[in-house]
Order: C-alpha cells, then structure tokens, then sequence
C-alpha cells in the first residue's frame, strides 16, 4: 500500500464489479479509506469491501440507486456520519438498455438517462458541499468512448456519456477556485462481465478496431483513476482521457 492518499475518503459508485470494484481497490491500495456503493449486488459489494480492509484502510458498503435524490441524500448523510467528509468521488454506476433508436421505449430512456447523466449530477451535487468547505477535492466521471462517436443502438447511452462531459466540464469551471478537480475518464473495450459475455465473434470484430489488438482491464483504468485522484494531477481540470487502446484515433 502507498501513501498517495492517505486520510483521504473515497466514495466509489457502481462499485461492486468491474471497473468500479477495480478502482475501489486501486484506492485502498493509494490508502484511502472506500466507500463502496451498490444499488443491488450487496454480496459483491461485501467482497470488495473485505478486500479493502485486507489492504489496511477502513471501508464500508452503502446501498443506494444513484437515480433517486432520496437515495443519494441518505448515503451521503449516513457516509458522512461513518467517515466525516468525502474528499474524493468517483461516478462509476451506469445501466445499458440497448435498442435501435425508432424502437427504444421512453422507458429505456429514461433509464439510461437517469442513472448515467442524473446519477452522476445529484451524487456531484451532494459531494461537492463538503469538499467545498475543505477546499479540496476530486471527482472523476467514469463515461465511454461512445460518447465521442456514438453506437447504433445506444442513443440513450451515447447521449447519458456525451452529456456528463458537459455536466464535468462545467461543475470543474466552478470548483477550480476551491482546488476541486472533476475530470472524465472514458474506457473503450474493457474486460468486465458484459463485455467477455458477448458473442465471441462480435468480440473480435471490436477488437479488430483497436490498435493495440486487446481489450483492456479494470485495473488499467483505476490506475489512470488513481493518478487523477492524486496530488499529481492538480492542475489537470475539465479534461477527458480515453483509455482505449487507440479505439478512438480513427476519429
């Protein structure tokens, strides 16, 4: 364990597999105490916090739909009363409901939308008044890069990802001053659950896409997740990384 994030508090959503368990344990690793949010996988939540507390920081689970402002408010009122502030926020929780666009139903729009654009809003909303008081703080929106190019299919999902670069990009005008950094990070073809269920062909074609001619893990983007949490990237601010293995050079 290093030390990069010592007596910091992290609250990581989405967080019980994949890339948010991922970048839980990458902050554990950095010595930040975890707070693991889940919505419905209590289980999983419970390993990835077990895991956090072998590494030697403190760590706690907390249920919440992200989507729900009542949901978020009392997470944060009952994290707060467990660990006193919340220095860094990371929104990893998303939902895919894929469908072409002249047959997706408002519904899964809705959906999309709310967990992966509103979500993200009221957890930032929430977080930010601590970090305000502190003058210091990190928040880092896990998006895709099918926000940059769009995906047949995933109009409600590309439109949720594009839509939280604006949402980043303005939330970092306003808390520069207070030495609050919010940054997106956007994975291209990761190997999570999801992505190593599909089709072995449809893999291979996407695969076909990426320069580096791999998919990428979980712990490649926590690493990049950890940097911008870090002292490190202090004036690094509004910015988008792709991590994708050179997915999106061909524009």
């Amino acid at each position: 364990m290093s030390n990069e994030l010592n007596g910091k508090t992290a609250l990581v959503t989405g967080a019980s597999r994949g890339i948010g368990k991922a970048i839980a344990i990458e902050l554990a690793n950095m010595g930040a105490d975890v707070l693991i949010n889940y919505n419905s996988s209590e289980s999983l939540a419970k390993e990835v916090m077990e895991e956090c507390q072998k590494i030697g920081v403190r760590s706690q689970i907390y249920q919440a739909d992200t989507s729900v402002s009542g949901d978020v408010d009392k997470m944060f009122e009952k994290a707060e009363s467990d660990f006193e502030n919340i220095d860094i926020l990371v929104n990893n929780a998303g939902v895919v409901n894929d469908r072409l666009l002249l047959r997706m139903t408002e519904e899964q729009w809705d959906q999309v939308i709310n967990v992966d654009l509103k979500g993200p809003f009221l957890c930032t909303k929430r977080a930010v008044k601590t970090m305000l008081k502190k003058r210091w703080g990190r928040i880092i929106n896990i998006s895709s890069v099918v926000a940059l190019g769009g995906n047949a299919g995933q109009s409600n999902y590309a439109a949720a990802k594009a839509g939280l670069s604006g949402l980043t990009k303005t939330a970092a005008q306003e808390f520069a001053s207070r030495d609050i950094t919010v940054n997106i990070v956007a994975p291209g073809f990761i190997n999570t659950d999801i992505t190593n269920s599909l089709p072995e062909k449809f893999r291979e074609t996407m695969l076909d896409r990426v320069p580096m001619r791999r998919a990428g893990e979980p712990e490649e983007v926590a690493n990049l997740v950890g940097f911008l949490c870090s002292e490190n990237s202090s004036y690094i601010t509004g910015q988008l990384f792709c991590i994708d293995g050179g997915l999106t050079l061909g524009g």
